[in-house]
This record gives C-alpha cells, sequence and structure tokens, in this order.
C-alpha cells in the first residue's frame, strides 16, 4: 500500500523526531565480517528526495534535519514505528500532539509494509534505552567495531589525556606513579567486592574497590606524592556509566588540606584538556552539599542550565490548599517549586499526568502544576483555589514569564527538594526533545560540592551509621566535638568533583590519628577493627595530615568525547551483566580444576537462575 502524495507532504512539513534504532557499528553483522570500515557510499542518495538511508545514520547526524523513505516494519504502542529501507532501520517518533492527529491517526491504522517519506530531527535514545541487541554485536565482535572512526577517537584521546596528566603530576609536581596490589583483603563497608579463592582452605582474597589504604600507608611511609592510574572493582552490575572494572586517576598527598587538592586537579585537567575543545576555566565554582541540595535537588547538578529550586513557603502560609496546608503545619514541612520555561507552550496534558504519577509513584509526593496565565489551568482544578495576590507573588519570587508552568509540591525538605531535582531533569529532556536548547553540548560546567554529611543512617537499620564517603574521612575541623554527642550532624572533609551532572571524581582529607580512627570504626560504625589492624598500627607509628582524591578516568573521558556511555571509552568493555560477549567469560571451570581451591559449585534452581536472568 503506498501512501496517497498528500500524506507524505504533510508529513513531510511536521518534523517529527527521528530516533536511532542502532549504535555507530562497523556496518550490520554480514557487513563487519565482508566489508571495510570505509562503510557509506554517498550515491545512495543522489537523484532521490531522502537524504540519508535508514541504516546511515549516526551520531554524527544528531541535531541534522533528514528525509527518509522506506516500509514499515512494525509499529508499537501507537507511539513509534521502524522504518526499513535496503540499508537498514531506523526509529521513527508518531506525532502525538493535537495538531497532528489526523497525521497520527493514519500513520496508527497503515499496514506493515506500507511505504513512507519522512522528515525530522534525529536524536539519540534517551540514556539507559540504547539498542541491547546492536550493543551486544558490538562488543562480541568488538575487534572489528574498534576500527570505527568514533573508537579510534575516543581511544586515542583518552591515550593523550593520560599522558599528559602523568607528564603534569610527576614531570611538574613530583608525583611518584606506584602500583598497588590487585590482591589485597576485605574493607568494610563500601562497595561489594570481588572474591579471588586461594590454596588455603577456606582463605580468600578481595580484589580493591580502589587503592584506598594502600595509598594512605604510602604516606605514612613517607612518599609524599603519589599517583596511580588503577585499575578498580566492584561486584556490581554495569550501567552506562560504570562497569565491575574501571580505573581511575588515583592521586594522594601529604600535608595538604582540602583547598591544595581542589587546586591540584583543576590544573591537572586544565594542563590535559584537548586542544579542540574550549579551554578549562579555573577555579571551579564550590557550593556546598547543603546548598546544592536546595537548589538542585542533588549532589551531582547539571548547572549548565537553571530550573533552580525556589523556597515559596512563606507565599502560602495561609493558602485553603489541603496538602499546602498540611505540610506547612509541620515543624520541617515546606513548599517549593521549580520553573518550566514556556512550559504552557510545550507540556501537554498527558506530560502533566506523567508528571503527577512519578511523584506519587516515586515521591508519596503531591505536585501541582500552575499556568502562570490563568487561562491556562485546565490541568488542575486545584490551581483556581491560588489567589491572585499569590500568583503575582510567585511571578516577582521566581522571576517568569507568561508562557511559563510552576510546579509546587510540599513536604520535608529533602523530600520536596530530591523530587523537584529528578522533575528538574525530566522536563529539561522533555523540552529538548521538542526543539528547546537548555543544555550546550559544548559546554564543560565543572563544580566543586563540599561540606557532605560524615554519616548516613544505614536504609536497612535507621537508628545505625554508615560512612557517607568512607570510614577514612576525616570530620570537619569544627565539627569534631559531634562525634562524642550528634555524630549524625557532623560534617566531612569531603569533596565531589562534577561535571555536567555526573560525577567525576570524590576524595577526602584522611584521618591520620590512630585513636579517632578506631573510635569511628569500633564505636561509631561497629566495625570489627581486627581488620583494618595494619592500617591502625601503621597510623600510631606518625602519620603526616594527608588527602587525596580520585577522579573516574572512564566517566570523564566519556563526557569529554559526548559518548553515551563508558563502554564506548573503554576499548574491552563488559556488557550490562558484566560479561565480556566477546570472550563468553564468565565461564564455567571443571570441577577438577576447583580441587585445589577447596571449591565445590551448587547449580542453581531453575527459579534462581531465572531470576538471575
Amino acid at each position: 500500500m503506498y501512501f496517497p502524495s498528500w500524506l507524505s507532504q504533510l508529513y513531510r512539513g511536521l518534523s517529527r523526531p527521528i530516533r536511532r534504532t542502532t549504535q555507530p557499528i562497523w556496518g550490520s553483522l554480514y557487513r563487519s565480517l565482508l566489508q571495510s570500515s570505509q562503510r557509506r557510499i554517498p550515491e545512495f542518495s543522489s537523484f532521490v528526495v531522502r537524504t540519508n538511508t535508514c541504516g546511515e545514520l549516526r551520531s554524527s547526524h544528531l541535531g541534522q534535519e533528514v528525509t527518509l523513505c522506506g516500509w514499515i516494519q512494525y509499529r508499537r504502542q501507537n507511539t513509534f514505528l521502524v522504518l526499513r529501507d535496503f540499508d537498514g532501520l531506523v526509529q521513527v517518533i508518531i506525532p502525538q500532539d493535537e495538531s497532528a492527529a489526523s497525521v497520527k491517526k493514519i500513520l496508527c491504522e497503515a499496514p506493515v509494509e506500507s511505504v513512507v517519506q519522512v522528515s525530522g530531527t534525529v536524536i539519540s535514545r534517551p540514556a539507559g534505552q540504547e539498542n541491547p541487541k546492536t550493543e551486544a554485536l558490538r562488543l562480541q565482535y568488538r575487534y572489528l567495531d574498534l576500527r570505527s572512526f568514533q573508537m579510534q577517537y575516543n581511544l586515542r584521546l583518552r591515550s593523550q589525556m593520560v599522558m599528559k596528566m602523568r607528564e603534569y603530576l610527576c614531570n611538574l609536581h613530583g608525583f611518584v606513579d606506584i602500583e598497588t596490589p590487585t590482591l589485597f583483603k576485605r574493607t568494610p563497608g563500601g562497595a561489594k567486592e570481588f572474591l579471588v579463592p586461594s590454596r588455603e582452605p577456606g582463605k580468600f582474597y578481595s580484589l580493591p574497590q580502589s587503592p584506598q589504604q594502600f595509598k594512605q600507608l604510602l604516606m605514612v611511609g613517607g612518599l609524599d606524592r603519589y599517583f596511580q592510574v588503577a585499575r578498580c572493582y566492584r561486584d556490581e552490575g554495569s550501567r552506562p556509566d560504570r562497569q565491575p572494572e574501571f580505573t581511575q586517576i588515583d592521586i594522594e598527598m601529604s600535608f595538604v588540606d582540602q583547598t591544595g587538592i581542589q587546586s591540584l586537579i583543576e590544573g591537572l585537567l586544565q594542563y590535559s584538556w584537548p586542544n579542540d575543545k574550549d579551554p578549562v576555566v579555573v577555579p571551579f565554582p564550590t557550593m556546598t552539599f547543603a546548598e546544592v541540595l536546595a537548589t538542585y535537588g542533588t549532589d551531582k547538578p547539571d548547572t549548565r542550565f537553571g530550573m533552580k529550586i525556589i523556597d515559596i513557603s512563606d507565599v502560602f502560609r495561609n493558602t485553603e490548599i489541603g496538602f499546602l496546608q498540611d505540610a506547612l503545619s509541620k515543624p520541617h514541612g515546606t513548599v517549593k517549586a521549580i520553573c518550566i520555561p514556556e512550559g504552557a507552550k510545550y507540556l501537554k496534558r498527558k506530560d502533566i499526568e506523567s508528571i503527577r504519577n512519578f511523584a506519587a509513584d516515586h515521591f508519596n509526593q503531591e505536585i501541582l502544576p500552575v499556568f502562570l496565565n490563568a487561562n491556562r489551568n485546565w490541568n488542575s482544578p486545584v490551581a483556581n483555589f491560588i489567589m491572585e495576590s499569590q500568583r503575582l507573588e510567585l511571578i516577582r519570587l521566581m522571576e517568569t514569564q507568561e508562557e511559563d508552568v510552576v510546579l509546587l509540591t510540599a513536604g520535608e525538605h529533602n523530600k520536596a527538594c530530591s523530587l523537584l531535582g529528578k522533575l528538574r531533569l525530566e522536563c529539561a529532556d522533555l523540552l529538548e526533545t521538542r526543539g528547546v536548547v537548555l543544555r550546550d553540548p559544548t559546554l564543560f560546567s565543572f563544580l566543586w560540592v563540599v561540606d557532605f554529611p560524615l554519616f548516613l543512617p544505614k536504609e536497612e537499620n535507621p537508628r545505625e551509621l554508615e560512612s557517607a564517603h568512607h570510614p577514612f574521612t576525616a570530620p570537619h575541623p569544627s565539627d569534631i566535638h559531634l562525634l562524642y554527642t550528634e555524630p549524625k550532624k557532623a560534617r566531612s572533609q569531603h569533596y565531589d568533583l562534577v561535571l555536567n551532572g555526573n560525577e567525576i571524581g570524590g576524595g577526602s582529607i584522611r584521618i591520620h590519628n590512630a585513636e579517632l580512627q578506631r573510635y569511628i570504626l569500633a564505636t561509631l560504625l561497629k566495625e570489627d577493627v581486627k581488620m583494618l589492624s595494619h592500617l591502625l598500627q601503621a597510623l600510631d607509628y606518625g602519620a603526616p595530615p594527608h588527602g587525596g582524591i580520585a577522579l573516574g578516568l572512564d566517566r570523564l573521558i566519556c563526557l569529554v568525547t559526548g559518548s553515551p556511555s563508558i563502554r564506548d571509552v573503554i576499548a574491552f568493555p563488559k556488557s550490562f551483566r558484566g560479561h565480556d560477549l566477546m570472550s563468553n567469560t564468565p565461564d564455567s571451570v571443571p570441577p577438577e580444576e576447583l580441587k585445589p581451591y577447596h571449591i565445590r559449585v551448587s547449580k542453581p534452581t531453575d527459579s534462581k537462575a531465572e531470576r538471575a536472568h
């Protein structure tokens, strides 16, 4: 079935976004095996109305207007269809706005294999929604994927930046590059570690999640300035920004304070920054943990755009809106809000409902959307209870325009801020899919976050404490007395470096006093100090004041290159489940090879195996 020409013209004029179904790869599977990496043949689009073939779209096309022609392969939930031509597949978003209702109807009712012509803007899938089959193919034939221009660029840039970092630290600032063991012992607290069996019955090594203890012992040993491109391990599932094994730029210094570490890192990044990017401007701005939570609702804010959280409790002291009244009647109750620029223009009814459902389902909170143009409050009858004076005060406090939309919530301070922090990012993503430019992809916005709490209540038992960073972090000098009276209120000398909404580094000034370290471990954290007797003994022998930081190299390079996943900046990464699909590991071991380790494998039941998959 062919679409009539008027439909093609109408749909072309709508300029709907087009989603890629494939990540960049060296052709499809058969092409990966048969062709060279010089993939594109430009004449496929010569003399015809299309600008590209369906299989041609890559990350380099993001933001471009393209025209495609092909057959409808299948359709899902009336929200997108997959278009096919001789060259590949592409995912096309079906228009959902009311102005395109007739087009939506035809596209949703058109039989499979209908021929269509579409035009629109190329966008990438949201983070975490990449096509897993395509990525699996790339990882299975990684040695072919490495031939692609993008992988070559990413890995060569990574090498250049590490080389410059070594030069800056070792040649210019006297650091010593020292390898530390990867067979060690279990560390209390923190992430789950990989176990490695030994030939002694019941005895195991652990792969360290960081060289934390070793770097502190090097300071006790008088090395003064240590540096390492360190391999680290966590027995956790992969995410777009995390792998079971990863690399840190690991740094430790003696006789230093927090300001010294921050200045060192700012200089390091400025010195090693790629020449094809805008220069790094130092010093980086600094905010406290309390400030970023109150302003952005997260401890790793994306500061490239506004939409900051505003406290508007005073505006609603005399409100008749029930959930606002209830919140303000409680000791720590508050009313918070964010402003969505031109939300009246870009947010639809279904968007508002989705926002309210998200708040209810994930935070057990209510969201009140307020269209500042009173005639637009079609989405919520509750908004009719907002007095004209309150509406005007909102406009003044939040510096809003007529087409903006304000999202209100009320409740305990941290909870209200966390919810609005999530909605701030969700709404930014939504606006950008509809053509609003909020975050400049060429901008690198660094931020230091400081004055974190030293301890947090354990999730499984809130009456017990766990370290917010790690148990070797020193308390803030002004809060040491709180360790013996109100430890939950103590701040730490922990600092994080954030880039475009991602934590790329974290560190702290360490505890160098054995007695204080023993008190925190044994009394406050209730850990077995015998596991760390070697460290406590070393501190007793005279440890200099010291501190350090670890930069996540994979995550940093991922952001610098604009890659959607850290797997695109690692030569041989693991899959989402932590598997090496190229070599098919982890792999089974014959029972006879396990005997020297005194280990016997117990096969899981079918139900357990199903849950694991």
